[in-house]
């Protein structure tokens, strides 16, 4: 079974209103492709055929933009929720009968952060026997007073040294016995890590959060001066 993937794409984005008042976020521009569309690129090319992209606010115009995903080479599965959203762990839980066959692991990556982090080893990314996740980490922006989690070896800690990037790849057992509804994946992470079963590595390079206006800019601007091979 070829290895699958999640975008999450159900937030609001109320720190970039107005904005996002008539946009959704995912669909936020970074050079001539949305947000979005940057990893639905970087999945094709790292040998993903299928994904699911769940949504909530405004989440038709997302469907709309991307159409079933064969401008990008891929079959694009959504999975709605309500206005409001079912938080990470929620939405996850609800899309994962599209995801896997509960027992192959798949990657999820935020709709709302850019980076230059090869897709490809995140699909070829093997879970050793009984870990549940692993992470990518990257060193706390300036917005961060402290970071998630840590690593040790290559098993992550609950040290706040660095920041989660919303990259990583789960294994369907953490969701197990978990009734639908609204659920953050914070809180599965943690408790997994305590039962340390879950690893992480740090990346150093390009990661944006792309969660205001101002951050928005600065994503734009390191874009042209760094990834527009058009210019």
């Amino acid at each position: 079974m070829d290895r699958q993937a999640m975008i999450l794409a159900a937030g609001r984005g109320n720190r970039l209103r107005p904005l996002t008042d008539t946009v959704p976020k995912p669909l936020v521009k970074v050079g001539d492709c949305s947000l979005i569309e940057h990893h639905l690129h970087k999945f094709c090319q790292a040998g993903v055929r299928e994904l699911v992209v769940n949504h909530a606010w405004l989440g038709k115009e997302i469907e709309r933009a991307l159409g079933d995903g064969s401008d990008y080479g891929l079959k694009i599965d959504y999975s709605p929720e309500p206005e409001e959203g079912l938080e990470t762990a929620g939405g996850i839980l609800q899309a994962l009968p599209s995801l896997t066959d509960g027992v192959q692991p798949f990657c999820v990556v935020n709709g709302d952060v850019f980076t230059d982090y090869p897709f490809e080893s995140l699909v070829k990314r093997i879970l050793p026997d009984g870990v549940l996740a692993h992470l990518i980490l990257v060193p706390n922006p300036t917005f961060k007073e402290q970071g998630d989690f840590g690593i040790k070896g290559s098993m992550a800690t609950l040290e706040k040294d660095y920041t989660f990037s919303g990259l990583s790849v789960l294994h369907p057992t953490l969701f197990q016995g978990l009734q639908p509804g609204r659920l953050a994946l914070g809180g599965l992470l943690k408790q997994a890590i305590a039962e340390q079963k879950v690893t992480a590595e740090l990346y150093e390079g390009y990661w944006s959060d792309v969660g205001t206006l101002d951050r928005l800019e600065k994503t734009r601007q390191d874009f042209e001066l760094n990834f527009n091979k058009n210019k």
